[in-house]
C-alpha cells in the first residue's frame, strides 16, 4: 500500500484561513460507507443522522497556547512552541532559529513575568528549556502564549476560543481536535433531548498529527506517541450503548483512536489510560466505531487513512472528488463529514 494512493488534489483556496461566525452553519457532506452516496448538509442537519439510543464521543482536551514569542536578553526574536511537560518546569520544545538556542541561552517573554533556559539540545533537535515565573504556569501562559496553529493557517485568530471546542476542559493539546469545533452548546442540548447519550474521553493531540507521511511505503511510517484516557463513567456509557444496540458515534479521529486503542478484545470497555501510538489504514478492523464525525484531511495524511480504512479508500477519494468540486472548506477550520 503506498503513501501515494492517498493523494487527491486540493486548490490552495479552498483552505479554510477563519472559522466561520456561526459554529454549526459549516457545510456537512453525508457519505455512506457501504455505497459510497454522497448527500449535501448543514452541520446543524446532524440531528437528522443520529438516534435516540446512540451514543456520541467526544475528546474533551483543550488546546494549550502553546506559542511564546519572546527575546534573547541581546535583543534577537525567538519563538518557542511547548511540545511535552516533563515536571519540574522543564518543557520539551521546538525552537526557532535554533542555532540561537544552545545549553545555558535565555529567552524573556512579555515584560520579564516568564524566562526560559535551554538545558539540553536533544538528537531530534528538540530543546529541553527551563521555565522561570511567579504563580501558576498555566495562568502566566493564558496571558502570554499564543494558539499553535496548523502551518498551513496563515491569518492570525481573532479569538482564541475559536480554537477550542465548547466542552473542552482538560488542558494538554497542541492541536484542537476539529472535527468537534462544528458543536454549540445548544445543538448539543438538542441531541441529548432527541435520546442521544455524549460521553467524553482525553486525547492529549501532538503536533506530529501535522507530520507528513514521506515513507513511500505506508506500512514503514512511525505513528507519533499520544495519551490517551478514558474515565468509568465513560465506559459504563459505552458499554450500555453496545448491549443496548446503540450507535457508537466518534467526533473525530482523536476519539476514534482512543475508542480504538482502549476497547477490549470483547468489544467491552472499562477504565483505563495508556500512550497509544495505533495507525489505522486500510485493512483494519474496528471493534469500537459504529459512525464517524470528521473534517477533511490532507492529502497522503495518515487521517485520511483512517477514513479510508473506515468507508473504503475508492469511496473516500471519490467524496473528496465531489468536495473539491463543490468548493468545500478544508482542513482545521473548514467543513465537516458524517461517515456512518
Amino acid at each position: 500500500m503506498k503513501t501515494k494512493d492517498f493523494y487527491y488534489d486540493l486548490p490552495e483556496e479552498l483552505i479554510a484561513q477563519t472559522p466561520l461566525e456561526k459554529r454549526d452553519t459549516s457545510r456537512l457532506m453525508v457519505l455512506n460507507r457501504e455505497t459510497g452516496e454522497v448527500t449535501h448538509k448543514h452541520f446543524y442537519d446532524i440531528l437528522d443522522y443520529l438516534r435516540p439510543g446512540d451514543c456520541l464521543v467526544m475528546n474533551d482536551s483543550r488546546v494549550l497556547p502553546a506559542r511564546l514569542l519572546g527575546n534573547r536578553p541581546t535583543g534577537g526574536a525567538v519563538e518557542v512552541l511547548l511540545l511535552r511537560d516533563l515536571g519540574n518546569k522543564r518543557w520539551e520544545c521546538l525552537c526557532k532559529p535554533g542555532r540561537k538556542m544552545q545549553v545555558g541561552n535565555e529567552v524573556i517573554f512579555g515584560s520579564g513575568e516568564l524566562s526560559a533556559t535551554v538545558v539540553e539540545v536533544k538528537e531530534d533537535g528538540n530543546r529541553v528549556v527551563e521555565f522561570q515565573y511567579e504563580g501558576i504556569f498555566l495562568e502566566v501562559l493564558e496571558r502570554l502564549g499564543k494558539m499553535p496553529l496548523p502551518p498551513y493557517i496563515k491569518a492570525e485568530l481573532q479569538d482564541q476560543e475559536r480554537y477550542q471546542t465548547v466542552y473542552s476542559r482538560e488542558v494538554g493539546s497542541a492541536a484542537a481536535p476539529t472535527a468537534g469545533l462544528h458543536f454549540t452548546n445548544e445543538l448539543l442540548d438538542k441531541i441529548r433531548a432527541k435520546g442521544v447519550k455524549t460521553a467524553f474521553v482525553t486525547l492529549h493531540v501532538g503536533l506530529g498529527t501535522f507530520r507528513p507521511v514521506k515513507a513511500e511505503d505506508v506500512l514503514e511510517h512511525h505513528m507519533h506517541s499520544e495519551l490517551c484516557m478514558m474515565s468509568g463513567e465513560t465506559a459504563a456509557i459505552l458499554n450500555e450503548t453496545k448491549a443496548a444496540g446503540g450507535r457508537v458515534i466518534c467526533v473525530g479521529t482523536t476519539s476514534c483512536r482512543t475508542l480504538e486503542s482502549l476497547v477490549n478484545e470483547d468489544g467491552t470497555f472499562e477504565a483505563r489510560s495508556k500512550w497509544t501510538e495505533i495507525f489505522i489504514y486500510p485493512g483494519y478492523t474496528f471493534k469500537a466505531m459504529d459512525a464517524l464525525i470528521t473534517n477533511f484531511h490532507l492529502p497522503e495524511s495518515t487521517l485520511v487513512m483512517l477514513v479510508s480504512a473506515f468507508a473504503g479508500r475508492e469511496h473516500v477519494l471519490a467524496a473528496y472528488e465531489q468536495a473539491v468540486k463543490e468548493r468545500y472548506r478544508f482542513f482545521s477550520f473548514g467543513d465537516a463529514m458524517f461517515i456512518g
